[in-house]
């Protein structure tokens, strides 16, 4: 039995977005990978508009069980961050129209579940994401490969989801060191979940 997971990385000009299938031993299989852009120049609500509907599109053509998003988290640039949070607002939105849970993760936690290191930069956890899905090459732009990564994180961080019965020690025998590294934290992190709510 696997989950199917739609990740996100929110943003104005590149929204990644990242499907995947994680197996109960953690085995993740991808199954689509894109890229929203809209140009700096176009309005703000016909923006949000294009990558609403983007993600709307990709919801309807995979139906995955769970949306993650990575957090908005504090950054130099206000109006990055205040693009960053609008993008994630209308990712609830389409995934609350559809009645899907919604989990956000920091990127921290997304570094850790991926590389078993909380601190690993950008092309770590790309280059672990390209490995996990048995890629050639790693996804491009980066937007691509940390949407999957997100994605990735909350399957195996997923209570009675795609780590159902991880804490075996059968289980154990399967696992990558990044993966291993993960299991022994787990425990100790918390993950931010929105409750389902049924669309009306």
């Amino acid at each position: 039995m696997s989950v199917r997971v739609l990740g996100i990385d929110p943003g104005l000009t590149r929204c990644g977005v990242g499907i995947v299938d994680v197996a109960s031993n953690r085995t993740a299989q991808l199954v689509d990978v894109a890229v929203i852009r809209t140009p700096p120049g176009m309005p703000l609500e016909e923006r949000l508009l294009a990558v609403g509907t983007g993600i709307e599109e990709l919801l309807d053509k995979h139906r995955p069980s769970v949306v993650a998003i990575e957090r908005v988290f504090a950054q130099h640039n206000l109006r990055t961050v205040m693009g960053t949070a609008q993008v994630s607002g209308v990712a609830l939105h389409s995934a609350a129209k559809r009645g899907l849970p919604v989990a956000l993760h920091t990127p921290s936690e997304v570094k850790a579940a991926i590389t078993g290191y909380g601190s690993a930069d950008k092309r770590q956890v790309q280059a672990m994401v390209a490995r996990i899905l048995g890629l050639s090459e790693v996804p491009k732009p980066a937007d691509a490969a940390d949407a999957l990564a997100i994605a990735i994180c909350h399957a195996w961080r997923s209570p009675g989801g795609a780590t159902s019965g991880a804490d075996a020690a059968g289980d154990r025998a399967g696992l990558t060191p990044a993966q291993a590294a993960w299991r022994a934290a787990e425990r100790s992190t918390r993950v931010t979940v929105v409750p389902r709510r049924l669309a009306k």
